[in-house]
């Protein structure tokens, strides 16, 4: 039989440059964008206006940024919040999960 294991990362061939999804490269570059505005619009040499200034690249940064175990902080933050406002139950089934009961393995 042709069974064999599909490696965890076979998935990062389909992404743009093997880590962002479109959605992710459209926040970055709409922070990005947003971020240049504020440089131009906004006047000032404070350190807060700075920070205001620069606030919408960080954000969208964090947002697309790869963190272990899910794909990025924007993934992550979707998963939490379906899990705390819809209350979801995830059952965990790796790799050696058995189906079944005891007696069926004798």
């Amino acid at each position: 039989m042709n069974q064999y294991l599909i490696p965890a990362n076979s998935k990062k061939g389909q992404l743009l440059f093997n880590i962002f999804r479109p959605i992710d490269l459209a926040i970055l570059l709409t922070g990005g964008l947003i971020t240049l505005i504020l440089m131009f619009l906004v006047e000032g040499n404070s350190i807060l206006l700075m920070v205001i200034k620069l606030l919408p690249i960080g954000i969208s940064a964090l947002l697309v940024m790869p963190i272990p175990y899910y794909h990025n902080g924007l993934v992550f933050l979707t998963e939490a919040i379906m899990f705390f406002v819809n209350q979801r139950q995830y059952h965990w089934k790796g790799w050696c999960a058995t189906y079944g009961n005891d007696e069926s393995k004798k």
